[in-house]
């Protein structure tokens, strides 16, 4: 099988995340030796009860490779946290999804992405500014991303296709699944011109609890999020929080005081939310939100577990370096250190930039 196989498959059991994975990878080595470990095996490696018997009952009743090719008749691919096409801004949030299932393409460009966000009764007007702002910043090489819902999200999406730009819609379903349904168009459109991505097995329906999940992804892949049209009570004010939480940048399009949907938006810009007017007010804003975001994960980084993460981590730097001559430096098998860079990918310290060549995220 391959290490694709058993992320998906830890993926689908309640209550392991990157944290309990990294652990899993410390204790074994690799997903596979984790995934067939015994009862007593994962309780002496650190697991707690709970995830350790989620884990014995999930690898009881699921076929991985059956469930592979599920998603590859769905016209889906897997993208796992340490693959070179995971969103790299999303992969700095403590939660980060182990995997995402992808209908297009995630390209490295879409590191440069904002969030329009809103409410799904959206006015003429907020519709009107949303679809401006979007297509302006599609045509200055911004991603945009949305949640593909009725209103503000929608017209978000359209507009950055009609400008010819990326576009990423992120969903609280499976990815089998089209909601709302009378969007199976506009998702064919996105993920021809971008991607539409979710982190939810496949089958899973359109629950309420799904979409605050959702919510964190939008705002995990953006170097800021913007409210065009909000009630103070509502799922793009609660994307908020998420970015505040992220370290991302918060905007706003005021909206008349007599308006309930512009309540949540007025709100936002009297806590000290940017207030936009135009596309510019975005765009001198974004070169800051990135750097503050850069040198945010720089000063949390992880830090090594153990002495051999210690000693490859030493050997790294902002230049690519082949796994054999990491062997050379450290003295240490091939089979340890490559099961080590796994793990420091996984936490997001290293990466692989090329064929068996690795890099730190961020030099020191």
């Amino acid at each position: 099988m391959s290490d694709r196989q058993f992320w998906l498959g830890f993926s689908l059991v309640p209550e392991i995340g990157p944290k309990r994975l990294a652990l899993l990878l410390n204790a074994f080595g690799s997903l596979e030796q984790a995934w067939h470990a015994s009862e007593s095996a994962l309780h002496r490696a650190g697991l707690d009860p709970q995830p350790t018997a989620n884990l014995l009952r999930t690898r009881a009743k699921i076929d991985l490779q059956a469930e592979l090719d599920k998603i590859t008749r769905a016209g889906a691919q897997l993208v796992t946290l340490v693959d070179e096409s995971y969103p790299p801004l999303l992969k700095q949030i403590p939660d980060a999804p182990v995997i995402l299932y992808v209908r297009g393409s995630l390209l490295p460009e879409d590191k440069r992405a904002l969030a329009i966000v809103g409410t799904r009764k959206a006015t003429t007007y907020g519709k009107d500014v949303a679809g401006l702002l979007a297509g302006q910043l599609a045509e200055r090489g911004i991603t945009v991303i949305s949640g593909m819902a009725h209103g503000i999200d929608a017209a978000a999406h359209r507009a950055a296709l009609e400008a010819g730009g990326r576009t990423i819609a992120v969903m609280g379903c499976g990815i089998d699944q089209v909601y709302p349904r009378d969007h199976g168009e506009l998702a064919r459109r996105i993920s021809e011109q971008g991607a539409v991505i979710s982190e939810f097995p496949l089958g899973a329906r359109p629950e309420a609890h799904h979409f605050p999940r959702r919510n964190r992804v939008i705002s995990g892949m953006s170097l800021g999020v913007l409210v065009v049209e909000a009630p103070e009570q509502s799922g793009a004010i609660i994307t908020t929080s998420y970015a505040a939480e992220q370290g991302r940048e918060v905007f706003a399009v005021p909206g008349s005081i007599f308006s309930a949907v512009s309540g949540g938006t007025n709100r936002l810009i009297q806590d000290g939310a940017k207030l936009v007017l135009t596309v510019e007010d975005i765009l001198s804003e974004l070169n800051l939100a990135h750097e503050v975001a850069q040198t945010r994960v720089t000063a949390e980084r992880i830090a090594p577990a153990n002495p051999i993460e210690a000693s490859i981590i030493d050997c790294l730097s902002a230049e690519p370096l082949h796994i054999d001559d990491l062997v050379r430096q450290t003295g240490l098998p091939i089979a340890t250190v490559s099961s080590t860079l796994t793990v420091l990918e996984l936490k997001g310290l290293a990466r692989m930039v090329g064929h068996m060549q690795y890099n730190l995220v961020y030099s020191r």
